[in-house]
């Protein structure tokens, strides 16, 4: 089991003319769930897009390390072998590129026990345990799948891959009650097999149902302004965002 810590420390970053996130700092632990939630333009897929070092945004300062390793420094895929993981909040199709062919290629890069199945041995079982249709796993990643299905494959290709630390922006989603159940309990379920700590975020509370978090942060303004326990996200439900906005 993983242990180690993804740090974001006085995080400032943008579009070009514009800065969004304003100084956000939070850790994230191997093993727990941090939950961020906050109104529509507050910063919340910003964050996921610095943190994987999507082209088009800036960074203005601030830091972020996963166990030492500034990631900011990093190309995409050099953060990935560090051990983050991204379930995108709109998957995209690759047409050409299997599910298969897109995890083997993956595996060569991020580091994994050596002891651990093949990637079909361990497709199939992740794909039994999500509720995952096996006729998609030699379709071209993605091509046809309704949302709820892509959101269902990211979470397949999370236990797959097996990272350290999983940013889930909005997996749930375009998901209804049966399949929000299964993503949720695979996540959860990850915390405790190999320690994957996990930044979750959401607009909603139903997530939080079935991924139980240790830590709700309310994002506003680009910051951190409040911090909780899962009270937080129950009170957030009942009376909105206006107090913190």
């Amino acid at each position: 089991m993983s242990t180690g810590e993804l740090v974001i420390e006085d995080l400032r970053a943008g579009i070009p003319g514009r800065e969004i996130l304003k100084g956000l700092t939070l850790t994230v632990r191997s093993g727990e769930v941090h939950a961020v939630m906050g109104p529509n333009g507050s910063g919340k897929s910003t964050l996921a897009h610095v943190l994987m070092g999507r082209p088009g945004y800036e960074v203005l300062g601030g830091s972020v390390t996963l166990d030492g390793i500034d990631l900011l420094g990093l190309p995409t895929w050099q953060r990935a072998r560090a051990g983050l993981f991204l379930a995108m909040q709109h998957p995209i199709e690759v047409p050409g590129v299997s599910l298969v062919e897109s995890l083997t290629a993956a595996r060569r890069i991020v580091p994994t026990d050596e002891t651990a199945p093949d990637v079909n041995e361990r497709l199939h079982a992740e794909a039994a345990r999500i509720g995952f249709d096996e006729r998609f796993l030699d379709r071209s990643l993605n091509v046809d799948l309704s949302g709820g299905e892509r959101k269902r494959n990211e979470t397949l290709q999370l236990g797959v891959l097996r990272p350290r630390f999983a940013i889930l922006d909005e997996i749930d989603s375009g998901l209804d009650v049966d399949a929000l159940a299964d993503v949720g309990k695979r996540v959860q379920e990850a915390t405790t097999e190999w320690g994957l700590g996990v930044l979750a975020i959401t607009h909603f509370h139903r997530l939080l149902d079935v991924l139980h978090p240790d830590v709700v942060h309310v994002l506003s303004g680009g910051r951190v302004v409040a911090t909780g326990g899962s009270e937080l996200a129950e009170i957030v439900d009942r009376t909105g965002y206006a107090a913190y906005t």
